[in-house]
């Protein structure tokens, strides 16, 4: 991949990321150790709440205006059966997570660690394939104002939540993707989104991943 990175991909990149440490914590954690396993869980909640927001968006929002700007009904199929397919690998990594904080066993970490490979596998396949296949006639589109008033729909509904979303794709990001978030939105208003307004994020979910 060249080139600046979309909001799209920066989202994409935040979702790898989680879903990664998600199971490096999970192999790492201590029997016994309830209050870690709770924490993350709590980071997954939060993944899966940003996950869900986009995928939902997109099947409701962008994949029927994809389709009316001539893109092949068949590949936004393709999109939504994977959408289905990533919301059951995240529920049963959800299962899985509740079974291990109900019993923090060094088992019950492992279960979830393998549940959270197998998602893995699902979610990247379909990130990979959305990326390669539907980035580029949505980049053809960044000059139509139809397509510019969808961006706006697709974004989340309050400042808040936009300020939380924020937060969590800037934690943890690499050089190039904060580079390419700081170039769609003014640096100083994504420091004081993710400083100041992202409180949720800030408190419940990025000491996690300290």
């Amino acid at each position: 991949m060249t080139g600046t990175l979309s909001m799209n991909q920066i989202i994409h990149a935040a979702v790898r990321r989680d879903v990664a440490r998600t199971g490096q914590a999970l192999r790492r954690l201590r029997e016994g150790d309830a209050g870690r396993a709770r924490e993350i869980q709590t980071a997954w909640r939060n993944l899966v709440r940003e996950l869900t927001h986009h995928h939902e968006a997109e099947d409701e929002l962008l994949w029927p205006f994809l389709q009316s700007r001539g893109v092949e009904l068949s590949l936004l199929e393709e999109m939504e059966a994977e959408h289905v397919a990533m919301k059951t690998a995240l529920a049963s990594v959800g299962a899985s997570l509740e079974s291990l904080v109900a019993a923090p066993t060094a088992a019950n970490a492992t279960a979830a660690a393998d549940e959270v490979d197998r998602a893995e596998v699902v979610i990247n396949g379909h990130l990979d394939h959305e990326e390669r296949d539907v980035e580029a006639p949505m980049g053809h589109l960044e000059d139509d104002p139809e397509f510019k008033e969808l961006a706006k729909k697709l974004r989340p509904a309050s400042i808040v939540d936009a300020a939380n979303a924020l937060a969590w794709m800037d934690d943890g990001a690499g050089v190039r993707e904060r580079t390419a978030l700081r170039s769609n939105i003014p640096g100083p208003v994504v420091a004081v989104l993710t400083k100041v307004v992202a409180r949720r994020y800030q408190r419940e979910v990025a000491p996690v991943w300290r």
